[in-house]
């Protein structure tokens, strides 16, 4: 899961890490345990899982406790930059983490150089389960040496674009999935539609949330992001990260922009009253959306520009401060295993992680009521195997942080474009 968060992730510096000084394949679903032992130690104990909003796991807890009867689990959120920022401190000063710990995938390259900090679950067996990941979703998993296996994936984020039929028809605009998905084959006919809306007047409505989910998604979809593959940053010198960020100041300078910053308190009543018509939707916002409650059929969902793409998607890790290791891993085991990811598909939109489950009736055929009768499943398992997996650099977070700040710079009026493109290159630059 995923945002654009406004405040800077603080950065792990290595030298003080070492000193610890520093802040959704076949076969059946591997058993609760894993690889671990099944013997259960007599002793009460209790996990605390740290998630960054509501993953839908609290059945799945009590499923994991039949087998686990001397285990209590406790649930900790937080905003989705707090989550980061925090999991950071925690790590640094050496307190305070969770047992297990949700880390979205813009940020797992910062955690993959601090495989110390973390327990290797391939000591739990848990290497086992390699076969059945998407191949890059497996890679994402492990740290930059290649040897630690720092967690195991929940789901990934197929792109695809959720709107509001109502608004659309309001704006004098085609208002069925098919007409709206011919509307923005690219973005630059996304934003020309946006035009459209404005031009219509829709009272209390903007066109869509905010420009820092469209130009992350823009990245996102290109060759190569932030990172070239020998990890050299070339932000300044990738034409299709300043062609983002140029969509992005195009989508405020035409007003079509809410002006919103995704996972806010204003973003999600915005979701649920109809303040914005359309927006970036990976398979697990889906869920968001239908946690807002704005009413079944409210929202539809139609074709991301630029055809597919991946935004999201989270890993489960087991943090060393953790003093249960072994019922750690059997928990973070349990929750990606196939039975799992294929109940939270169900109840929560996550797009499972196990190709295996993309050819499964109930993943690739699922209708869903509260979208129109959107065709998620074929939707968004078409979005997954269309997706070419692009290099994440080791600061790619912080790095789309700064681009992000350059866009609010735009949008608080602070800044002229190409003033705000420059100091964000430059922040980028001074990210080590």
């Amino acid at each position: 899961m995923s945002t654009l968060p406004r405040r800077r992730v603080t950065r792990l510096v290595v030298p003080l890490i070492a000193a610890s000084v520093l802040a959704a394949c076949g076969g059946e679903a591997p058993a609760p345990s894993g690889g671990a032992s099944a013997s259960q130690p007599a002793e009460k104990i209790t996990l605390t899982v740290a998630l960054f909003s509501d993953f839908h796991y609290a059945p799945l807890y009590e499923e994991f406790k039949k087998t686990h009867p001397n285990v209590t689990i406790t649930e900790r959120r937080s905003q989705f930059n707090d989550h980061h920022n925090n999991l950071v401190t925690q790590l640094a000063t050496g307190a305070g983490a969770a047992d297990v710990v949700a880390v979205e995938g813009g940020f797992i390259a910062t955690f993959q150089q601090v495989p110390d900090k973390f327990h290797n679950l391939a000591d739990q067996g848990l290497t086992s389960r390699q076969a059945e990941y998407l191949d890059w979703k497996w890679q994402l998993g492990l740290a930059s040496d290649g040897k630690t296996l720092l967690g195991l994936g929940t789901d990934v984020g197929g792109l695809a674009m959720c709107y509001r039929p109502d608004l659309f028809k309001k704006a004098g605009l085609p208002s069925s999935r098919d007409e709206v998905s011919a509307l923005w084959p690219t973005w630059d006919a996304y934003v020309e539609t946006g035009k459209k809306f404005v031009a219509a007047g829709v009272k209390d409505a903007a066109f869509t949330d905010g420009p820092g989910e469209h130009f992350r998604a823009m990245v996102e979809q290109a060759p190569v992001g932030f990172y070239d593959t020998s990890n050299n940053l070339v932000v300044a010198s990738n034409p299709d990260v300043k062609k983002a960020f140029d969509m992005g100041v195009s989508m405020i300078q035409n007003k079509l922009s809410g002006k919103l910053t995704a996972f806010t308190p204003e973003w999600t009543t915005g979701i649920a009253k109809g303040t914005f018509a359309t927006m970036v939707c990976p398979a697990w916002k889906t869920g968001v959306i239908k946690d807002q409650k704005p009413g079944e059929g409210t929202w539809d969902i139609a074709a991301v520009p630029g055809g597919g793409g991946n935004q999201g998607g989270t890993h489960l890790l087991a943090p060393k401060q953790g003093k249960h290791p072994k019922e750690a891993a059997e928990l973070i085991n349990f929750l990606t295993s196939k039975e799992s990811q294929l109940t939270l598909w169900k109840d929560a939109s996550a797009l499972p992680s196990l190709p295996s489950l993309y050819d499964d009736p109930a993943v690739s055929t699922f209708v869903n009521p509260y979208f129109g009768d959107a065709p998620i499943g074929k939707i968004f398992t078409d979005a997954a195997k269309a997706l070419k997996p692009q290099h994440t650099g080791p600061k790619s977070g912080d790095v789309l942080l700064a681009m992000g700040n350059g866009l609010s710079r735009v949008e608080l009026q602070n800044q002229a474009p190409e003033e705000a493109w420059a100091q964000a290159v430059s922040d980028a630059e001074k990210i080590k």
